[in-house]
């Protein structure tokens, strides 16, 4: 996520290295294997090893049954401990949003989903693991209690680990961008369970679980400064314009503000290492999204905040976070199909995906997230016509592979080239 203020853009001081070798075609994937070298990689080679097998994994084959009741099955598990440890569990903010009827229905769903998709799983693949495994996550949650475990104390506001919000997201975000990737790719060899996936998983788990400490770290410079400096007049009179051009200005600020933090991630070196954890992922996909250092989504996200807390009512704002999640993940994902005429005025995943290649001629290009037309306006625009990249990731940079390695790798003095 990411105009400059008139801050002169340092001209790429990261020195420049051999590009790798590039993919052969588009249709391949963009996925480069990589060594594994412990954390989330030793778990994720663990997973492949167990659970997967050589046989096909086409429709029809029992995989993606299986994979789904897995899927299911941890959903359902969590569920059921957020219901018994609501008040260490659950967001604050969430609860009195929830209609617990049908959060306990969607819940009973999610059991009996895992449990029919893991027979389904059972009865068609040889190897029966991946099913078993998401029957007896949804035995273990009906064991449980299920959907009928009752919330006897009262809950209050106080320290909590957002884990109900992860489990909503991730289900709704499944739900809407993993159909769409595994129908319509753009690189149709790159699989859903590609390198780094589990690695990307813990990301979308960090960016979550912590909201109370990341939403005050965001919040706090932008509610005091709009406290100090406010000028009511100024939301009044938007506030006053219709709907969808309040709408259109909101994006239009929110792109403006991205651009420039995005652009001086890009720029200034010491801001670099924290934004290279975004761009060190080798292949894209939705939940390739996730993966920023806290410190980086942080920064973008106040800094985008600021001058919408100004001008844009409460609603408004609201409004477009609900957008630009949507929108964002989108971009970042293995979605192949374009509106051809509507890409000079909304980006596409091919236009982001640009952004996220190692190759030396689209590098520092491409920086709205919503509006491809602001890089044409600032000379950053680069959008090849038809053209996938053959490469992703940092070509001139060793990122570490593990969260937590990636998460000190800002702090950590870069050795001399």
């Amino acid at each position: 996520m990411t105009l400059f203020h008139e801050v002169h853009v340092i001209k790429e001081l990261r020195p420049r290295l051999p590009q790798p070798e590039p993919i052969s075609s588009r249709s391949s994937s963009p996925m480069i294997s990589y060594e594994v070298n412990g954390g989330a990689a030793v778990l994720e080679q663990k997973i492949n090893e167990t659970f997967g097998d050589k046989a096909s994994t086409g429709f029809g084959t029992g995989w993606w049954s299986g994979v789904l009741s897995t899927f299911c099955g941890l959903l359902a598990l969590g569920a059921v401990a957020c219901l018994h440890f609501p008040q260490l569990l659950s967001s604050p903010n969430l609860r009195p949003y929830y209609p617990m009827y049908l959060i306990r229905m969607l819940i009973q769903a999610v059991i009996v989903a895992a449990i029919i998709f893991g027979v389904v799983s059972a009865i068609l693949r040889k190897k029966k693991l991946l099913g078993l495994t998401g029957m007896l996550l949804a035995l273990a949650a009906t064991l449980w209690g299920g959907a009928s475990v009752p919330i006897n104390e009262p809950l209050h506001n106080g320290p909590s680990i957002g884990l109900d919000w992860f489990l909503l997201d991730m289900l709704l975000m499944t739900l809407i961008y993993s159909p769409f990737e595994v129908l319509w790719p753009a690189y149709p060899q790159q699989s859903v369970f590609r390198n780094e996936w589990l690695l990307d998983v813990v990301y979308f788990l960090s960016t979550h679980l912590p909201t109370q400490i990341t939403t005050f770290l965001i919040l706090l410079p932008a509610t005091q400064l709009t406290t100090l400096f406010a000028v009511p007049s100024l939301q009044e009179a938007i506030g006053r314009l219709p709907l969808l051009v309040q709408f259109f200005l909101a994006i239009l600020v929110a792109d403006l503000a991205e651009y420039a933090i995005h652009r001086a991630f890009h720029a200034v070196p010491w801001l670099w290492r924290f934004h290279a954890i975004h761009h060190s992922s080798k292949g894209l996909d939705w939940i390739a999204g996730s993966r920023s250092h806290i410190v980086d989504d942080v920064v973008v996200r106040g800094f985008i905040l600021i001058p919408m807390m100004f001008v844009f009512s409460h609603d408004m704002i609201v409004a477009y976070l609900f957008f630009v999640t949507l929108h964002a993940t989108w971009t970042h994902s293995n979605f192949g199909p374009t509106i051809k005429w509507l890409e000079p005025y909304l980006i596409f995943p091919r236009f982001h995906h640009w952004h996220h290649t190692s190759q030396k001629e689209a590098i520092d290009k491409n920086f709205a997230i919503h509006f491809p037309w602001i890089d044409k306006i600032f000379g950053t625009y680069y959008y090849p016509e038809g053209k996938w990249p053959d490469t992703y990731g940092v070509a001139n940079e060793k990122i570490p592979g593990t969260f937590w390695g990636q998460t000190f790798y800002p702090f950590t003095r870069q050795k001399a080239a």
